[in-house]
């Protein structure tokens, strides 16, 4: 059974623990990269760990949130292969896997409830990559 990466930070604890007790109701592993607290803290400690996990394979996919979305989203897109998209509405998310076969879910914490959150996380857990047209424009996407 597949395991989601999820990483936030502070701004993003709350939502992320109400992501990961409905990703387990649906039977689907967590492996949380922290932050473990609202205690204020830095982005990059827990969106690097994140991205390498799905950099090396241990997950297909991860969730990722901090309060825009936009720091983490940064951080987690420096690295190899790493195609992390910022959604706050559920047709972001089908299309960010649709075509552009994102692979890790960002979302901005302090301007979506956690109703739409779960919702946004269902889209993108459930949405296939089209490949077709889209295949060429990602693989332009550089790796370094």
């Amino acid at each position: 059974m597949e395991t989601i990466g999820l990483c936030s930070d502070h701004a993003g604890y709350e939502m992320k623990k109400i992501i990961e007790g409905y990703l387990e109701t649906k039977g689907i592993n967590c492996h949380d990269y922290g932050t473990y607290s609202t205690e204020s803290c830095d982005y990059p400690d827990f969106a690097h760990p994140c991205a390498e996990a799905v950099e090396n394979g241990t997950h297909k996919r991860a969730i990722a949130l901090c309060g825009s979305g936009n720091g983490i989203s940064m951080t987690l897109n420096k690295h190899q292969g790493i195609r992390a998209a910022i959604c706050w509405k559920e047709e972001l998310a089908a299309l960010a896997r649709q075509h552009n076969d994102a692979n890790v879910l960002v979302l901005p914490a302090r301007f979506i409830d956690s109703v739409d959150a779960l919702k946004i996380v269902e889209t993108f857990l459930s949405t296939d990559f089209e490949g077709g047209r889209h295949i060429r424009r990602v693989e332009k996407i550089p790796v370094h």
